[in-house]
């Protein structure tokens, strides 16, 4: 634990620890939401609903979260789950790494803790994808330990208490506020205490429209007392995303069915299934982070002469326009263009290359731009 007095920061004594976190609770347990993860101590359970919602709104995540326990109920199913399976029941969440980190820490509680759960706090955290605020929600939530749970919107809550003056975007500043909490926490309700903290973070302290005139620790916030809460938390502006070209490659044979590659390629949108995708020059030359092609056209005619010559496919490309796709991940922002086309001879033999028709393409992985790019060449067909 920190020293506070380096940091600048004054810890409470005890007794105003004791009505904080008497406060605290009361409110929660009177004002909590009804969630799913919130009426299971089950820790699998758990630890899907905290992994799916880091990035992600409560409201979008439930009916994901229920889905994927119904086709994955245990930590076995979770093992030996096809990697197809995994994407897409995570289709549409984004962040895809985290599903993939998931299934790779349940093959680890198979080979390590006999397909049990582990219910210490620091074989939890040796966990792949499993970083100090899952390992501590886990630890509190599912089996009582009081581990604080750390993240962006406890970090805006305590930064207000204690008028911390460390920017909350630097990883190195997380001790800081990983100290204070461990001061904090409810010993005997530390599962109730991170949530409350973390629903008090995320509603009446959110970033947009917060309303600190209703919070129920208003009184002990420095930064309320002072009229100083637009100033905390202090965070630098994030990184604009570097813009990018994508050509898209959107074509038919004979039958109606369309080309559908899979990415195979490590990185972002690795494997899931889209149409040709390529980088046209413009932006950026960071193509293979993208997940596209490694190669970089400097023209729409030269995606098509080396498309045609490398998958050996003879394409009569169509002149129709299409609205442009616009997709922006946290680092990335893609613009990407769409040229159609018919080809009358069969795709090469792969596996990673097929001819799909429209009613089976619910059974294929799509990522986010990928139905973008359906949706933008239905517009232009103006297929209902």
């Amino acid at each position: 634990m920190i020293n506070f007095s380096d940091y600048g920061i004054e810890m409470w004594p005890e007794e105003r620890i004791e009505a904080f976190r008497k406060k605290l609770l009361s409110w929660y347990h009177e004002h909590k939401r009804d969630l799913p993860w919130r009426r299971t101590q089950d820790p699998y359970a758990i630890w899907v609903s905290e992994i799916m919602l880091q990035q992600t709104r409560v409201d979008t995540v439930i009916p994901y979260y229920e889905r994927f326990l119904n086709y994955l109920p245990t930590v076995h199913d979770l093992a030996h789950a096809s990697d197809d399976l995994l994407l897409k029941l995570w289709e549409g969440l984004g962040y895809y790494s985290r599903v993939r980190n998931m299934k790779e820490a349940a093959q680890q509680i198979l080979e390590r803790h006999g397909g049990q759960f582990p219910s210490r706090h620091e074989d939890i955290a040796r966990l792949k994808g499993i970083g100090p605020y899952t390992a501590g929600a886990i630890s509190s939530i599912a089996f009582g330990l009081p581990e604080p749970a750390v993240d962006g919107n406890v970090m805006r809550v305590v930064s207000r208490l204690f008028e911390v003056d460390y920017d909350i975007g630097i990883p190195s500043n997380r001790k800081i506020f990983q100290s204070i909490m461990e001061v904090l926490i409810d010993p005997h309700y530390p599962g109730d205490f991170n949530q409350a903290m973390m629903d008090l973070g995320s509603d009446i302290e959110s970033p947009v429209n917060p309303r600190p005139e209703e919070s129920p620790v208003k009184d002990f916030s420095a930064a309320y007392q002072h009229g100083t809460m637009d100033r905390y938390p202090i965070k630098a502006p994030k990184k604009r995303p570097i813009p990018q070209r994508l050509q898209a490659l959107i074509i038919r044979n004979e039958q109606g069915e369309f080309l559908l590659e899979k990415n195979e390629e490590k990185g972002l949108l690795s494997g899931f299934w889209h149409f040709p995708l390529f980088e046209l020059q413009g932006h950026s030359d960071d193509s293979k982070e993208a997940g596209e092609s490694a190669i970089v056209f400097s023209e729409q005619r030269d995606v098509k002469k080396w498309f045609a010559s490398t998958y050996g496919l003879e394409i009569d490309w169509e002149e129709n326009v299409y609205p442009k796709v616009q997709h922006i991940f946290s680092h990335r922002k893609w613009t990407i263009e769409i040229l159609s086309g018919l080809s009358k001879k069969e795709c090469p033999n792969s596996p990673h290359l097929k001819w799909v028709s429209v009613s089976d393409f619910h059974e294929y992985p799509f990522a986010k731009p990928q139905h973008k790019m359906w949706d933008a060449f239905r517009q232009g067909e103006r297929i209902e």
